[in-house]
Parts: C-alpha cells; sequence; structure tokens
C-alpha cells in the first residue's frame, strides 16, 4: 500500500487508445454533478464496501488491474456488491486526474478511472513528461472536448471539496494509505487479492 508520504510524481508519459477499453462519449453541454457520489453496483446490493483510492497509488493500480475484474463478474454484475469511490489523491497529478474523472459523466468514472490504472506506468511516472498533457489525451479518448478539459483542470471548487473530504476521511477513518476499504465500518488497508477481498467482505462468489 502506498502512504501519505508518497512522494509527488511530475511527469506523465504518451499514451495510444489501445490502453483504453470502450467507452461513451462524454457529453459536453453541461458538466456533471462533479461532487456527488460515484459508485458502481446496484444500490440495492445487500452488500457496500467504500474503497478510498489513489490514482497514482501502484497498490490501487495492482487491485484494479488483477482484483477488480473477478469482483465485477462475480460480486458486482450479479448485485451482490456496491462499491462506493472516495477521491484520496496523494499527489497533484492524482487530484487532477480525480478531477477531470469527475469532469465526465458520472456512468464514465469507473471505466476512465480504471483505465488509468491500466496504464498507470506510461502516465503516471516516466520523467520529463508533462502530465497535464497526457492526461488531455485520455481524457480525449473518452470523449471529452478540450473546453471541457480546461474547465475541469480548473475547477477550484470541485479541487477545495476533494481535498476537504479527503481530509474528512482521513480523521473519521484513520486513513494512512491506499488503498483503503471501508467494510462493515471499519477500515482495512492495502491490495487484496480477489480471494482474500471476498472473506474480508464476508460474501461467496
Amino acid at each position: 500500500m502506498i502512504s501519505r508520504r508518497f512522494i509527488m510524481t511530475t511527469g506523465a508519459a504518451a499514451l495510444g487508445a489501445a490502453a483504453f477499453p470502450a467507452l461513451g462519449r462524454a457529453a459536453d453541454a453541461a458538466p456533471p454533478a462533479t461532487e456527488g457520489p460515484r459508485f458502481i453496483g446496484s444500490p440495492t446490493a445487500p452488500v457496500t464496501v467504500e474503497e478510498f483510492f489513489s490514482l497514482t497509488c501502484t497498490h490501487c493500480a495492482h487491485f484494479s488491474n488483477t482484483t477488480m475484474p473477478d469482483v465485477m463478474t462475480k460480486l458486482i454484475n450479479p448485485g451482490k456488491l456496491r462499491i462506493v469511490y472516495h477521491d484520496f489523491p496523494l499527489d497533484a497529478v492524482a487530484l487532477e486526474a480525480a478531477m477531470i474523472a469527475r469532469w465526465l459523466p458520472p456512468a464514465e468514472y469507473f471505466p476512465f478511472c480504471s483505465a488509468l490504472f491500466a496504464s498507470q506506468d506510461t502516465w503516471a511516472f516516466a520523467p520529463g513528461i508533462n502530465y497535464t498533457d497526457q492526461l488531455w489525451k485520455m481524457a480525449a479518448l473518452a470523449g471529452m472536448s478540450r473546453s471541457t478539459f480546461d474547465r475541469a483542470i480548473a475547477d477550484s471548487s470541485l479541487k477545495n471539496w476533494i481535498q476537504t473530504q479527503q481530509v474528512a476521511d482521513e480523521k473519521m477513518y484513520n486513513i494512512e494509505a491506499t488503498p483503503t476499504f471501508l467494510i462493515n465500518g471499519k477500515a482495512q488497508a492495502g491490495d487484496m487479492s480477489y480471494d482474500e477481498f471476498v472473506s474480508a467482505i464476508g460474501l461467496t462468489g
């Protein structure tokens, strides 16, 4: 897991469209409710887990890339589980990426974050690369216009909201690392395999 002492990353690398799953075209007529909740799974699912993550956290990426495919197939899609997401950016790159994700339609939030995790090595850690330029290329692949992208990264209200929520979550749940999962009211930090995750949340699948 990555602690809040994570060294700030200032570069990102170019990324091709092949790294992304199929994303819908984002509407530019009006921004979504950027400060609203983001979740996947049925609201009536019997189990809800909350995940606190940073888009530049390598352990968050590992969980997304290796565990979440089974979670989606075996737990989310059958209606057994809902996951509520909390942005917990550990550096300026993750904060900007989270702001962009929240300016996409809510249904595109999870696919976009998953795409960023899948390609994290090429955009988040390459030295000497302008990460805003790389995030713009990825946002464009998700269907975002340049004007909407510019509004997203300039949205000081959203930035303040994410940071305020992060501080509140950190204090309330004693979060010191990412990923952290809130399970039955208790925070559990660390990347988990599918079997470990299923055991932790008390489901079978």
